[in-house]
């Protein structure tokens, strides 16, 4: 088998800022439609962690927030079942939402 290692360089495709490595999922919506969904953020909420996840092709649209679990050293998300669980993560985000406007 061979070594492959992936150098970049200016010829390469990507338009990315190397500071910032953009961490993208893909989920399934309620029409079966794949999109592209990027990370922008995480944050605690009662020791768990929650991650903000907005379209990668519609910046505009609602972002999503999901409960990130790590399970066999891999990320997992989860939907927010629980109606309690939920209203706390909405205070925890616009509390974050309001620390970056003040910013």
């Amino acid at each position: 088998m061979s070594d492959h290692k992936h150098e970049h360089d200016d010829t390469c495709g990507h338009d990315h800022d190397h500071e910032h490595e953009e961490f993208v999922l893909t989920l399934t919506d309620e029409n079966g439609k794949d999109v592209e969904m990027v990370l922008v953020e995480t944050f605690d909420v009662n020791e768990k962690v929650y991650a903000l996840l907005l379209e990668r092709n519609n910046p505009e649209a609602d972002g999503i927030i999901l409960r990130l679990e790590e399970e066999d050293e891999q990320m997992v998300l989860y939907n927010i079942e629980d109606e309690e669980e939920w209203a706390q993560v909405e205070e925890a985000y616009n509390e974050l939402v309001a620390q970056h406007e003040e910013s």
